[in-house]
């Protein structure tokens, strides 16, 4: 009898008694085999011939079926290789071009938003935008984008002194940060067709530079806004002892302010690489056979030869298996900065 209290009996006020944890760890390891069981299956399903996927399910290797390498070598060094290596470079590319982007000038307007204080007044935005809208619509109409941009800066320089003085109202840092989160609200399709006829016009379809410019616009306010939130944890008072002993602010930034926002730049740069990585999209759109990256090719792959589950597993393996590798090895910065924005005590 006191063997069963003593399994339901508490260690201490917080802790659990011996059968809560059994219980605990058991719901634990349920769940971490439903979620690495797709992987798993992903893995073994690599391995296995035509013959062995469509008589199957077999489940364990050398005990079920022989394994093989034949879908590896079909995809690597076969018939599909040249249409693999293309997409899977330019996916390297994109992505770590677009999210280092998106993560140096996001971490750079996210520390401008807490530590000054900006006051832009509406009849410059409107101005601003207004010259925007005016040179794509010339643009569109057939002028050389060189010199519809140069007349666009040329026409808010102008209205800027005159009509743009005229708007008293002034916002504020919270305002702006809500208009960079406010672009993330509508979905990419609502968009794409506007990104393409740009590009069209620019003549930067089926590039990467197109690739890159469309996921750095996309991915930098959600570095801007994840950020922001990071660096309101950092004591101000931190820059101001540097601020008296004489450090400059871009030492202060470099120096004391960067090294402690380490969780929050990984985590941040982890998210961002993840969107880049697997976005579909805009890169069916904007892509052809050039800049095709490798979410396109497994689509590709899919509908011209129907589920070929041994090929398609190991072009799914080839893309998950980098990012997997890449969160693993930053695995301790990845769980302190998930808690960006959290209150500290």
């Amino acid at each position: 009898m006191n063997a069963i209290r003593t399994l339901f009996r508490r260690k201490s006020l917080f802790g659990p008694s011996p059968i809560g944890m059994m219980c605990s760890y058991l719901v634990l390891g349920i769940w971490t085999v439903v979620v690495l069981f797709p992987l798993y299956w992903l893995l073994v399903t690599s391995f296995k011939l035509p013959v062995d996927v469509n008589t199957g399910p077999f489940y364990l290797p050398f005990v079920d079926f022989k394994p093989s390498l034949h879908a590896w070598q079909y995809i690597l060094v076969g018939d599909l290789s040249n249409d693999t290596i293309r997409p899977y470079i330019n996916t390297v590319i994109v992505a770590l071009t677009s999210s280092s982007l998106s993560l140096l000038l996001g971490t750079a307007a996210a520390y401008g938003l807490t530590r000054f204080v900006y006051r832009p007044r509406l009849g410059a935005i409107l101005t601003f935008i207004g010259c925007v809208a005016l040179a794509i619509v010339a643009i569109n109409l057939g002028a050389p984008w060189q010199i519809a941009i140069i007349a666009g800066i040329a026409l808010f320089i102008l209205l800027l002194q005159t009509i743009g003085r005229r708007f008293k109202r002034a916002l504020g840092n919270s305002d702006i940060a809500f208009w960079l989160i406010s672009q993330r609200m509508l979905p990419p399709v609502a968009v794409v067709l506007p990104i393409y006829i740009l590009f069209q016009r620019l003549h930067l379809l089926d590039t990467r530079t197109a690739l890159i410019i469309t996921y750095l616009a996309v991915t930098l306010p959600i570095v801007v806004w994840l950020m922001r939130d990071y660096f309101q944890t950092i004591p101000v008072e931190l820059e101001e002892c540097a601020a008296i002993d004489g450090a400059s602010r871009y030492r202060t930034f470099w120096s004391i302010v960067l090294p402690l926002s380490v969780p929050g730049l990984v985590a941040t740069f982890l998210f961002v690489l993840v969107f880049a990585w697997n976005e579909y999209l805009l890169a069916l759109f904007l892509s052809g056979a050039d800049a095709q990256t490798l979410p396109l090719t497994v689509a590709a792959q899919n509908a011209t030869r129907g589920p070929q589950w041994w090929y398609m597993s190991v072009l799914i393996l080839i893309m998950i298996v980098p990012v997997i590798a890449i969160a693993i090895a930053l695995e301790r910065y990845i769980a302190r900065g998930l808690l960006v924005g959290a209150v500290k005590g």
